[in-house]
């Protein structure tokens, strides 16, 4: 989990988007006025998740004018500005999350996040991939056992929906946050007929 600081302005964006890349990136060049893929990818630290990366480019520049965002969006080049629009993330709130997400897309919910501390105190499942040989079966296994979980809570009306982060990675601190990253099926033995049940697999937060 990595918090997020939001660019204050349009230089400061541009200054540290259009970076160059890394040195191997040698058709890419910094303060060119053009923003690649391997210019946001350097400045993510991130090397091919596309999708990771909008979520990280979306919140990067969340707290700008709508005017600089546009002006940002258009120093993109093409495949970038399509991967943008491709994986433009859902916003939501707790109430919303399961009856309106769409899973596997980029989410960004508001709340207050609680820890949920113990196996006892909830028992969701998520499907494990087991590859044997050339056969991947899956399974079912606590999410609990994976991830560090928590519920957070929409202020208004008290409503939760369970976000869920890698074990030993930032903690989520228990104040009105934004949470970012993909929406996943969530498992339950205990009453597997009932319509699907969702989680945010989380990446990032920002205040």
């Amino acid at each position: 989990m990595k918090k997020i600081e939001p660019y204050k302005d349009i230089n400061e964006a541009i200054t540290s988007l259009d970076n160059g890349g890394r040195f191997y990136n040698i058709l890419t060049k910094a303060d060119d006025g053009v923003i690649s893929k391997a210019e946001l990818g350097k400045i993510a630290g991130l090397f091919s998740n596309k999708q990771t990366m909008i979520l990280f480019l979306e919140l990067a520049i969340s707290r700008l004018e709508e005017g600089a965002k546009k002006q940002l969006i258009s120093n993109l080049t093409d495949d970038l500005k399509s991967m943008y629009v491709e994986y433009a993330a859902q916003v939501l709130l707790p109430s919303e999350a399961n009856d309106k997400g769409s899973l596997s897309k980029n989410t960004i919910i508001t709340g207050i996040p609680k820890k949920i501390a113990s196996k006892s105190d909830f028992n969701g499942f998520i499907m494990v991939p087991i590859v044997a040989g050339k056969v991947t079966t899956f399974t079912m296994i606590p999410i609990i056992d994976t991830y560090d979980v928590y519920e957070i809570v929409e202020e208004e009306s008290s409503e939760t929906f369970i976000i869920a982060h890698a074990k030993g990675s930032h903690k989520l601190p228990e104040k009105r946050i934004q949470v970012a990253g993909v929406l996943k099926e969530l498992k339950s033995k205990k009453d597997e007929k009932s319509g699907i049940k969702k989680y945010l697999e989380a990446v990032y937060y920002l205040d």
